[in-house]
């Protein structure tokens, strides 16, 4: 769902193409990323246009992907790897360091052919938002809330959002990290006050307010709601549809969380699902809900 909402499209392959710069640390699914500059049948053809090339770095090193089989194309050995890594590095113009490059370039074969561009490995940053001053057994666990940030808001750029049941902030912290205009707004002055010192922990600035989405004035692009639930939270249905109402007068588009089934609710409230998936853990699920 998040690679649809990306890219407009998923495929059961390892790899896809597209002309869409996503930076892959912003997915807890992406592994790396090629921003091809040249493609060529062949080593050689690659190694005639790396020549020409000009480079604003003076170190930097290749690196051939192919280390795993991609779709029908099969791994290629290491040292196989190694020696084709060398055959380009030495055909551009600068200095070669496997250590400290400057720059990084990868090199892949897929179906035959092959491409060479600007290399980018993801840094798993939601893991380090695991472990945080104030937490919930229930919260959404931080790679999935990364995954919901995304789903929500694929394009940061110009974004105004809400997360108007923030609980302890899991989302607020994943959307902060990703420079995403988002605010925090929940009923508990407790959990407020946790989910600051979880935004502040990580170095980020966010606002947090307090009071139900009913009072929610202002509105909003997008509206993230992993609607309440646990021991200590007893919503009614006739709860849980006046939140999805107010999320359809404050925000042109809202990704809801959910442990139910609420299409009912969604459609009455005037939304259409327009994506959804389920995520679980064990035994337990939560659907994920795209609407507009």
């Amino acid at each position: 769902m998040e690679m649809r909402s990306f890219f407009g499209f998923d495929t059961q392959l390892n790899y896809l193409f597209s002309n869409i710069d996503i930076d892959p640390s912003r997915s807890p699914f992406i592994r790396e990323q090629i921003e091809v500059l040249y493609e060529g049948d062949s080593i050689v053809d690659i190694k005639n246009l790396v020549k020409e090339m000009k480079i604003s770095v003076e170190t930097y090193k290749v690196v051939c992907l192919n280390n795993i089989d991609f779709g029908e194309t099969k791994k290629i050995p290491h040292p196989e790897r190694r020696t084709i890594e060398r055959e380009i590095g030495i055909s551009i113009d600068g200095e070669p360091d496997l250590n400290n490059p400057e720059a990084v370039f990868g090199l892949i074969q897929i179906d035959e052919r092959w491409y060479f561009g600007k290399y980018t490995i993801s840094e798993s940053i939601w893991r380090k938002h695991i472990h945080k001053p104030n937490s919930y057994s229930t919260a959404l666990n931080t790679r999935v809330a990364r995954a919901v940030v995304n789903i929500a808001i694929p394009q940061p750029v110009n974004i105004k959002a809400i997360d108007p049941c923030c609980g302890i902030g899991t989302i607020l912290v994943e959307a902060l990290s990703m420079g995403i205009d988002i605010v925090g707004r929940d009923i508990n002055p407790l959990v407020c006050v946790g989910s600051r010192e979880n935004i502040a922990y990580f170095g980020l600035v966010g606002m947090v307010t307090k009071g139900p989405i009913s009072e929610v004035t202002e509105h909003y692009d997008v509206a993230i709601i992993d609607l309440p639930y646990n021991l200590a939270t007893h919503i009614s249905p006739e709860e849980q549809f006046d939140i999805i109402k107010h999320a359809r007068r404050i925000a042109n588009k809202v990704v809801f969380v959910t442990i139910e089934t609420i299409d009912e609710m969604i459609v009455d409230a005037g939304f259409v699902i327009k994506d959804r998936c389920i995520a679980r853990k064990h035994l337990f699920e939560r659907q994920i809900l795209l609407c507009e």
